[in-house]
């Protein structure tokens, strides 16, 4: 009997999580690449240091200095059926995905523990080129760090109580990868930004 890495894993997943695999066909994925690399990205810049993986942001961009959203560049044309698709898997509006973000993780670039900015709420993501390792763990206490293979075309929601009472991380790739991840606005937020 075959198992998958979501049945295997969804007893020990955290309240919130939902993934599946081969979101994408491997055509998609080829398109969407095709057009990422035309876009132009900066580097991340985090209160003064400089990460590795690089990123570019639609719809609203975040600043770190002020601590919230503001309108940025429009999504672009080959994003939009994927933000819709996204949200048909969430069960929402795709006008509810406010912001957008494209990261490009070269070989050796991680991302750190965090949760996402306060102001956003539902956090979606798409994995492309190369699998990575998800870590979460509990945010306020010790707790058990579980680990989540994004296989390449996979969908991951972070909501609820993944969403804010755990944090995540990705180890160093070995390999590039991008990622396309979309969130919404907390209910509270959305007069703010917009």
């Amino acid at each position: 009997m075959i198992v998958s890495q979501a049945e295997l894993f969804s007893p020990t997943l955290p309240e919130g999580f939902r993934y599946q695999p081969d979101f994408l066909t491997v055509q998609e994925e080829a398109e969407l690449v095709d057009a990422i690399h035309d876009q132009k990205f900066e580097a991340f810049d985090f209160h003064g240091y400089t990460a590795r993986r690089r990123t570019i942001e639609y719809g609203l961009e975040y600043d770190f200095r002020r601590r919230r959203p503001s309108p940025t560049r429009p999504f672009p044309d080959f994003l939009l059926p994927v933000r819709e698709r996204a949200a048909e898997f969430t069960g929402m509006s795709s006008h509810n995905l406010v912001e957008g973000i494209i990261i490009e993780y070269p070989p050796g670039a991680p991302i750190g523990w965090h949760r996402d900015a306060p102001q956003f709420g539902t956090v979606i993501g798409i994995s492309l080129v190369n699998p990575a390792r998800m870590r979460l763990k509990p945010h306020s206490e010790d707790g058990k760090i579980v680990s989540v293979t994004l296989e390449p075309r996979s969908i991951y929601v972070l909501s609820g109580p993944v969403r804010w009472q755990w944090q995540h991380s990705i180890p160093a790739m070995e390999k590039l990868r991008y990622s396309i991840t979309f969130r919404t606005l907390r209910a509270d937020e959305q007069s703010r930004a917009m």
